[in-house]
Protein backbone atom coordinates (compact mmCIF):
# COMPACT_ATOMS: atom_id res chain seq x y z
CA UNK A 1 0.00 0.00 0.00
CA UNK A 2 1.33 3.42 -0.88
CA UNK A 3 2.01 6.03 1.78
CA UNK A 4 -0.79 8.34 0.62
CA UNK A 5 -3.28 5.47 0.94
CA UNK A 6 -1.99 4.68 4.41
CA UNK A 7 -2.29 8.34 5.42
CA UNK A 8 -5.93 8.38 4.27
CA UNK A 9 -6.58 5.16 6.20
CA UNK A 10 -4.89 6.64 9.27
CA UNK A 11 -7.02 9.76 9.08
CA UNK A 12 -10.16 7.63 8.97
CA UNK A 13 -8.94 5.86 12.12
CA UNK A 14 -8.21 9.15 13.90
CA UNK A 15 -4.43 8.81 13.66
CA UNK A 16 -2.50 11.99 12.82
CA UNK A 17 0.11 11.03 10.24
CA UNK A 18 2.24 14.17 10.37
CA UNK A 19 5.69 13.34 9.01
CA UNK A 20 5.71 9.72 10.12
CA UNK A 21 7.44 7.18 7.93
CA UNK A 22 5.43 4.24 6.63
CA UNK A 23 6.41 1.76 9.36
CA UNK A 24 5.73 4.26 12.16
CA UNK A 25 2.36 5.14 10.67
CA UNK A 26 1.27 1.53 10.24
CA UNK A 27 2.28 0.77 13.84
CA UNK A 28 0.28 3.79 15.02
CA UNK A 29 -2.76 2.50 13.14
CA UNK A 30 -2.27 -0.97 14.61
CA UNK A 31 -2.12 0.55 18.09
CA UNK A 32 -5.24 2.67 17.48
CA UNK A 33 -7.07 -0.48 16.42
CA UNK A 34 -6.02 -2.29 19.58
CA UNK A 35 -3.69 -4.65 17.72
CA UNK A 36 -0.08 -5.59 18.35
CA UNK A 37 2.32 -3.04 16.81
CA UNK A 38 4.22 -5.64 14.81
CA UNK A 39 4.61 -4.15 11.32
CA UNK A 40 8.14 -4.58 9.99
CA UNK A 41 9.41 -6.52 12.99
CA UNK A 42 10.30 -9.59 10.92
CA UNK A 43 7.59 -11.73 12.45
CA UNK A 44 5.19 -11.74 9.48
CA UNK A 45 5.79 -15.37 8.62
CA UNK A 46 4.98 -16.62 12.11
CA UNK A 47 2.43 -14.06 13.32
CA UNK A 48 -0.57 -16.07 12.13
CA UNK A 49 -2.51 -12.95 11.08
CA UNK A 50 -3.37 -14.08 7.55
CA UNK A 51 -6.08 -11.42 7.10
CA UNK A 52 -3.95 -8.52 8.27
CA UNK A 53 -4.26 -5.49 6.00
CA UNK A 54 -0.51 -4.92 6.25
CA UNK A 55 0.65 -8.53 5.74
CA UNK A 56 1.75 -8.19 2.10
CA UNK A 57 3.83 -5.08 2.81
CA UNK A 58 5.20 -6.60 5.98
CA UNK A 59 6.31 -9.74 4.16
CA UNK A 60 7.96 -7.61 1.48
CA UNK A 61 9.97 -5.74 4.11
CA UNK A 62 11.29 -8.91 5.73
CA UNK A 63 12.57 -10.49 2.49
Amino acid sequence: MKLQEIKAFAKAKGVKAGNMKKAELVKSIQKAEGNVECFGTGKAKECGQMNCLWREDCLAITK
